[in-house]
């Protein structure tokens, strides 16, 4: 018995969609259709910071960049389950905006920092300051710790690769070590020296990450948040970004899926359109099972965030964990199956296809490949 069927047994009756959810998709949906159509996202590939500013004002204006933020602090404390179904349509649109990055660094924010840290940061990240987290020494999302350094005289030391919206954002939520223990700390942008951001070259053109060099940067003792439970914030994070990077991949799934079914329905071959024939019928189906299955995961994993088991309690974990693999499972095979199904157009730059199967190739890595996830699956499962 497989991994996924040991999994369907556990917990599934708290999977729920609420109307408040229903909402807040059909509305997102219709922001994304607006502002992110194919040639919009096309016109964004080459620019600099990889969205539209006006775009994300909009977005702020909304609410989105709050949405799971108290309201306290100016957000609407809805919660990482209202996060999911914008995500979602994000990534049915290929919208690339910090989004993502944005809420989980607030989401640092609460769990590890002060009344008086979160005052002075979260209220900015509802205005739309963007922020980052920069959490990984190299490319292995196993790790279990890190080699950046903070001295005892506050002083930085060591680069972190792969940092999301690096480029455009003010504020960096930096994992280092601290005096033998796991901290994060908070940097501002005008601390960096002048060339400390250095952009990757990534598969997927409509996302941004660099590697920054940290070394040098000299904070303040109120930008180091509490050191309790630093670990087990770390694990809440990487999850929540799991779950949150399956959702985004959810939606792109069944926006290749609508490309794959619209082609075969108008391009014919011997006289015949070629969604006749089985050979294409049956991984389009296989698409659309694996889609839905992926979608169920996410939003039971959600439900689990909305009962209030925001932490890494076995059933969360291994929702996150199924979720994330689910996902890069059904759109990696739906933007192979994209390109294959438009012959040799699919392989040209300019077939949409390809724009599928590089963010298939983006995502399945980010935060962990299904390898990773089952590999920490497996001991939760089997025991």
């Amino acid at each position: 018995m497989s991994l996924e069927q040991i999994a369907k047994n556990i917990n599934t009756d708290s999977m729920r969609f609420s109307e408040e959810q229903k909402m807040i998709l059909e509305s997102s949906r219709s922001f994304c259709q607006d502002t992110s159509s194919i040639e919009q996202v096309r016109q964004l590939l080459e620019s600099p910071q990889g969205y539209d500013e006006n775009v994300w004002q909009q977005l702020v204006a909304l609410g989105w960049t709050g949405i799971a933020i108290p309201e306290s602090f100016g957000g609407s404390e809805l919660g990482i389950e209202a996060v999911v179904p914008i995500v979602e349509s994000m990534g049915r649109s290929l919208s690339a905006t910090p989004f993502i990055p944005c809420t989980l660094a607030a989401q640092v924010i609460l769990r590890a920092a002060s009344p008086e840290q979160q005052q002075r940061w979260l209220p900015k990240m509802v205005e739309g300051q963007i922020a980052t987290i920069a959490l990984l020494d190299n490319e292995d999302w196993g790790a279990i710790s890190t080699t950046h350094q903070l001295s005892d005289e506050l002083v930085l030391q060591g680069e972190k690769w792969f940092v999301d919206d690096a480029v455009t954002a003010e504020l960096f939520i930096v994992l280092s070590q601290y005096q033998g223990r796991a901290r994060f700390v908070v940097v501002e942008r005008n601390q960096l020296p002048e060339g400390a951001i250095q952009a990757h070259a990534l598969i997927d053109e409509t996302k941004r990450s660099a590697k920054i060099d940290f070394t040098g940067v000299v904070v303040s003792a109120n930008a180091v948040l509490a050191e309790e439970n630093t670990q087990k914030i770390l694990d809440d994070i990487k999850l929540i970004g799991a779950l949150l990077t399956a959702a985004e991949a959810v939606g792109a799934t069944s926006s290749c899926l609508n490309l794959i079914v619209e082609y075969l329905n108008t391009r014919k071959q011997f006289g015949k359109l070629i969604g006749s024939y089985q050979a294409l019928k049956h991984p389009s189906v296989d698409i659309l099972n694996k889609l839905e299955g992926a979608r169920s995961q996410v939003y039971h994993a959600a439900t689990l965030f909305e009962e209030g088991k925001g932490d890494v309690e076995r059933d969360l974990e291994v929702a996150c964990r199924m979720a994330k693999a689910s996902a890069n499972d059904a759109l990696l095979y739906a933007g192979d199956r994209a390109v294959q199904f438009h012959g040799g157009m699919g392989f040209t730059y300019e077939c949409d296809a390809q724009l599928y199967i590089r963010r298939a190739q983006w995502s399945q890595q980010q935060f962990g490949d299904s390898a990773h996830h089952r590999k920490r699956l497996a001991p939760l499962l089997l025991g």
